[in-house]
């Protein structure tokens, strides 16, 4: 009887292990609350949570670069990214230059394009980059892309940023900061409309955006090929002209050491129809996060579990 007890004990302990390992927890680092980051990767864990089986939660962060580094040190297990920073950090170039690449860096899904906003205040005078010379000017945070593309930006326009006078502030401090006439300018790469910016447009005395083309654009192109030719439509914010600039691929990125099973069942959840409806119907940037776009400007692997469903779709061969 007590050999019975205690396999009874044991397999009870078993099925209360198994239990336990079976809610699998996923972070996504995002970026900060104003942007558009913060907001999709919100409707995006509500959605692809499955209460018991998977939990998704959103955490706000310091955008691509802190993402693919808490990805690579453990602090999450997936974030977005910009496709540039993605790609630089996997192949080791780029930023990444002469420090170690996180080779283990794998795609979930391409989400949606992230435009790149240089926002300046309506009746400033300043129509063009290369008139933010010893302007004040707000460049994002260390660690987030925006920085990283603002550089690219100014550099194609013959400025470094001696020549301008630099804040590393995010864009809602930098909105704020332009309200009360202490910034000239400011860089957001992220999707249209950004609330920070739509905010900041409905207020006081408006803004304008300055373009990204000619030229410049053509030469950033040619350098740093994840660079695609993008616009804002008219209206996209409160008495905004339409403007040509430039955007990245907005990214959902994870190690290659995640879960098969559960990065392929988070994608499979992404692409349902309730899932693409409610994306749909919760911000502009959702109705662009389809199957279609997911497999497009890849630029890293994509991890195994993904690409099962994309292979099942028909989106990948």
């Amino acid at each position: 009887m007590r050999l019975k007890h205690i396999v009874t004990a044991v397999v009870a302990a078993t099925a209360l292990s198994g239990a336990a390992q079976a809610q699998q927890f996923f972070r996504i680092g995002t970026g900060g609350t104003a942007g558009t980051y913060y907001p999709i990767g919100g409707m995006i864990a509500n959605a692809v949570s499955q209460p018991g089986k998977i939990i998704v939660t959103a955490q706000a962060s310091n955008g691509s670069l802190a993402n693919v580094n808490g990805i690579a040190g453990g602090a999450m297990e997936s974030g977005f990214s910009q496709s540039d920073v993605a790609t630089w950090a996997q192949t080791g170039k780029g930023l990444f230059e002469g420090k170690p690449s996180i080779a283990e860096l794998r795609l979930i899904a391409n989400l949606y394009p992230e435009t790149i906003h240089v926002v300046v205040k309506k009746g400033s005078g300043i129509k063009s980059i290369a008139e933010l010379k010893g302007k004040r000017v707000a460049l994002d945070e260390p660690g987030s892309g925006t920085l990283v593309n603002a550089r690219l930006v100014l550099a194609a326009y013959g400025l470094k940023e001696s020549d301008i006078k630099p804040e590393y502030i995010k864009p809602n401090q930098a909105s704020d900061k332009m309200k009360d006439g202490a910034l000239d300018a400011f860089f957001f790469v992220g999707g249209a409309p950004a609330g920070a910016i739509a905010e900041l447009a409905s207020s006081g005395a408006g803004i304008e955006l300055l373009p990204i083309t000619g030229a410049q654009a053509d030469t950033l192109r040619r350098g740093s090929p994840f660079f695609a030719n993008d616009s804002v439509p008219a209206a996209t914010y409160k008495d905004v002209a339409a403007v040509n600039t430039l955007s990245v691929g907005a990214q959902w990125v994870t190690s290659a050491k995640a879960d098969a099973e559960t990065v392929y069942q988070i994608t499979k959840s992404l692409y349902s129809d309730a899932t693409q409806k409610a994306l749909a119907a919760g911000h502009a940037k959702g109705k662009l996060i389809t199957v279609k776009n997911a497999v497009q400007g890849a630029g890293i692997p994509f991890h195994p579990g993904a690409e099962r469903f994309y292979k099942e779709a028909g989106v990948l061969k």
